[in-house]
């Protein structure tokens, strides 16, 4: 019977770090839910169990958590949806998957977030004990990120939640890096996107699943060298604007997080310190 369940197993993030979840773990160890079966045949025929279902509704929840004891959730609704959709599934499912799953002895529950919950002006890296408190430019996406953790941690003590906070994902024939270039090539050339490769990311979601130090903590994910629009526009051989470099200087520590107590109390340390990195072997 599978151990750990993951939502949000077709997405960015899930579908790149299921099957190193399910390597990792052993075969049969995993379990996916999953609103399109068919979306999640790859994960199936490494031996991950798929479990249809919504993870708004209890009833499938209570069906992907029986006989469960570990819970990622990967689960997001980010670009191209409704502001009540980000909260339904970003904050108010996830709450109510943690309760559920609080209630069936779940005893480690990593929750998924994002370095966008920080308030902006800190003049240095946030860290983890910032206030939660998004810029509005970033929208629902980082609010009801924000707005989940806070009501997580009412469960914490008992849920053994840890909260994974991560940059910009990248890699491994993700299209983010490229797309986000339909609002980051409007940027002053010298601004920065914090990043983290998938393979990061996966390491992460690892540790805060299996390190004993882990439950009760939140994480800051995000690699050595956070990329400019410039290098964003070189990237993809895309003209840089004329202006871009004339542009005023904005917050330079915006979305910049440090990853300090990830390495010290987790051992993490990025495979891919940077994009550069991650485009010599390959990784993009």
């Amino acid at each position: 019977m599978a151990g750990i369940l993951v939502t949000g197993a077709t997405g960015r993030v899930g579908r790149r770090f299921v099957p190193r979840l399910a390597q990792w773990a052993g075969a049969g160890a995993v379990r996916v839910l999953v609103r399109d079966p068919e979306r999640a045949e790859p994960l199936a025929r490494l031996g991950v169990e798929v479990v249809a279902g919504d993870l708004r509704d209890a009833g499938d929840r209570a069906k992907a958590l029986a006989g469960v004891d570990s819970v990622v959730n990967v689960a997001a609704a980010l670009r191209g949806v409704t502001d009540e959709e980000a909260f339904a599934v970003n904050r108010d499912a996830a709450v109510e998957l943690a309760r559920d799953a609080l209630a069936a002895g779940v005893r480690r529950f990593v929750q998924t977030s994002t370095n966008l919950v920080y308030a902006g002006g800190l003049g240095r890296p946030a860290v983890e004990e910032d206030e939660l408190a998004p810029a509005p430019a970033w929208g629902a996406y980082a609010r009801s990120k924000a707005e989940a953790e806070l009501a997580l941690r009412e469960l914490a003590p008992a849920l053994g939640l840890t909260v994974v906070r991560l940059a910009f994902v990248y890699g491994e024939g993700d299209s983010h890096l490229r797309e986000s270039l339909h609002w980051a090539g409007h940027w002053p050339a010298h601004r920065r996107l914090p990043v983290v490769h998938h393979a990061d990311a996966g390491l992460a979601l690892r540790l805060a699943l299996a390190h004993p130090a882990a439950a009760g903590r939140s994480y800051n994910v995000m690699d050595d060298a956070p990329v400019s629009a410039h290098e964003l526009h070189e990237l993809h051989g895309v003209p840089q604007p004329v202006d871009a470099a004339e542009q005023p200087a904005g917050d330079p520590w915006e979305g910049v997080v440090s990853t300090a107590r990830l390495r010290a109390e987790l051992g993490w340390r990025p495979l891919y310190p940077s994009v550069w990195t991650a485009l010599d072997a390959g990784a993009l």
